[in-house]
This record gives C-alpha cells, structure tokens and sequence, in this order.
C-alpha cells in the first residue's frame, strides 16, 4: 500500500480500498511523500500482477517455450509407453526449438509422476503422461493426493493399447464362447492370468467375468513375462495383458489370441476379432495415455501443444513404429480428453463395484 504523511493526504489519496490491489490481491507496504504526482510513476512497478499471474499472460503464452520443457512419465525407463514419449519427444524438440525431456518418476502407484506436475508452476514447461491408470487409480484407491480431472489441463489423448486374451498354443479353448462355457460349466476352475491387483488388466479382467456372467479364478503376476509363461504352459487358462509383450509370440503362433478388448480389431493382428465380436457386445477395455498439463496452464499453451501432438502422430513413420509396439494412434481435443477421463473412472468404478474389489 501507498502511505502518504497525515500532511499530504489531503493532496492525494490512492484509489481502492487501503492494502489491496484492485482485483483484490495485496501490494506491498511502502511509505513515500505523495507531493509530486510524479514520484507516483516510480512506484507502478509495485502495482503490477503477481507473478503467477504474469505466468499466464498473453504475452507469456507467446513466449513459450522459453526453456525445456519436461514431461514426467508414471512409469519407468525402456518400456511400451516410454519408447512411445521419447519418439514424439525426439520430434518435438526439433518443431519447438527446445529440449524436451522425459523424466521417468514411477512409484506410488504413480502418485509421484503425478504431484509433481500438479504442484508445477502452470507455464507450459512441466507436462504430465496422464493415461487410463490415473482413472483405474481413481476408481480403485480410496483416496488420492489428486484429482484426475480437475488438476490438470488436458491437451490431447495421444495412444491407445489394446489389450488380448491370449492361451497357450495348444490350450483346448479355441475362442471367447468356448472359454466362457467352460467357465460356467467348471466354476472357479478356470483361471484368468493377469498382472497385478488394482491395475487395467486386473478390471478389465473383472469387467470380462461379470458381463460373461461367471465365476473363474483371477491369479495376479507380477510381470508380463512370468504371465505370458503361465499361458504357455497352462498354469492360467487364460491370460489378459497388453498387445506389445504378446503380439510376437502370437503372430509366430506360440500363444494363440482368441480375442483384443478394444472397440475394433488391431491392425497388427487382423485376423482376430475383438471381444466383442466374439460373444460379448458392448465389451471393451483399451488403455490410453494423452499430454496434460497442471490446472490453470495458459490456454494458448495447451493449443499449441495441441497442434504439436496432431503433427507428430501424423507423420507416418512414427505411427508404423508405435503399431509395431502395438500401439494405435488417436488424438483428441483437450475437452474430449477431460471427458473421456470422466467417463472411464464412472466405468471402473462401476466394476470395482460390481466385482466387489477392497478400495485400497
């Protein structure tokens, strides 16, 4: 606040409420003579927005990117969703002059990927993986340091990964009907492999026994290697997991898919139906990942980052490459992002329900 001496009050006196901005915020003390209204000019500096407020400017916005820019992944080094930022980040640091790096934070479940991008500064330089495990999370935790929804700002979906039910090469089951048969004939005798309680295999593993209406063993491994392991061998009936660890073996005819969980059938394995095609209408459960931002990040930011993504899965190259790791690109607004995320919670939720998981 401007201080003038009881001597010079009469002669000017400062617009507003005394010790607040005019929109409300506070402005430093400083105590000056108020004689020549020209000392007031030395003093505008004072009076300027806070500055995160600067942050989200116009003028900043133009501005970005002024330093690199690092995007946090939930997961660690060398796997299907790290290979996929690096080869979009590598791209991106050539269109938008400046370094982008991927910062690999899992643990937690992926709570600590997540903080740090929700307690970033909103400047355009700190960018989140947001993916389906958020909304799983969301679903399946009874309670999170974050809000998947209303922490962020969206930018587009960027990846979609299909996920396969999968049996050894010379299991009996031959398809989808057949396993659910078998399934209601020899309750809890047949099992369905998967990896780890609480992830998107684990629901969606769920979300199959309760829409074929019956009852099978769920058995948790810890990687995609051991589970792939027990559906060659028949220790697990069935197995669900990703595309990318299985799509080799499958098209050597090692294991054998008898179903994809996504809406329609992977390019890679043409031959394979989806779920379902199969026998169950309405089924689907295909994991996703997209480009966020913290909340309140500047809005010609995150159009331009917009721009970026839609450029770069465009390019031909890099969608036969993310297909080789079964991975199919689909981009999307930021509003269709949000909403997508809203309704995949609604949806986990709903199983996690119906299947009567513990909240962890």
């Amino acid at each position: 606040m401007v201080q003038c001496s009881r001597r010079d009050r009469s002669r000017f006196e400062p617009a507003g409420a005394a010790g607040k901005h005019l929109d409300g915020g506070s402005v430093p003390k400083v105590v000056v003579p108020c004689r020549p209204l020209a000392r007031l000019a030395s003093l505008l500096p004072l009076l300027v927005l806070p500055a995160p407020a600067l942050a989200q400017s116009p003028a900043a916005a133009e501005a970005w990117p002024a330093r690199p820019i690092r995007i946090l992944l939930p997961v660690g080094a060398g796997g299907v969703t790290d290979i996929n930022a690096r080869l979009l980040a590598q791209r991106w640091s050539t269109t938008l002059g400046q370094s982008v790096l991927i910062d690999n934070r899992p643990g937690a479940g992926g709570i600590v990927a997540t903080e740090l991008v929700r307690n970033a500064i909103p400047d355009g330089h700190t960018l989140l993986w947001l993916n389906s495990g958020h909304a799983v999370a969301t679903a399946v935790m009874k309670s999170l340091p974050y809000d998947a929804v209303k922490d962020f700002e969206p930018v587009s979906t960027i990846a979609y990964f299909a996920q396969a039910l999968v049996v050894g090469g010379d299991s009996p089951i031959k398809s989808v009907s057949g396993l659910v048969a078998a399934a209601k004939a020899n309750p809890r005798k047949v099992s369905i492999g998967m990896t780890n309680i609480g992830s998107t295999p684990h629901v969606t593993a769920e979300l199959f026994r309760s829409m074929g209406g019956f009852d099978a063993e769920l058995v948790p491994y810890k990687t995609s290697g051991a589970l792939i392991a027990a559906a060659r061998t028949g220790e697990a009936s069935v197995i669900i997991d990703f595309i990318a660890p299985v799509l080799s073996l499958v098209q050597s005819g090692t294991v054998r898919a008898l179903a994809v969980t996504s809406p329609q059938r992977f390019p890679g394995l043409p031959a394979v139906p989806t779920v379902a095609e199969a026998g169950l209408p309405g089924f689907e459960a295909t994991a996703w990942n997209g480009l966020a931002g913290p909340a309140k990040t500047p809005r010609p930011i995150i159009e331009r980052l917009h721009r970026e993504i839609h450029s770069a899965i465009a390019v031909p190259e890099i969608v036969a490459r993310l297909r080789e790791l079964g991975i199919e690109v689909r981009g999307s607004t930021p509003e269709g992002m949000r909403k997508l995320m809203v309704e995949e919670i609604d949806k986990w939720r709903k199983v996690v329900a119906t299947a009567k998981i513990e909240r962890q």
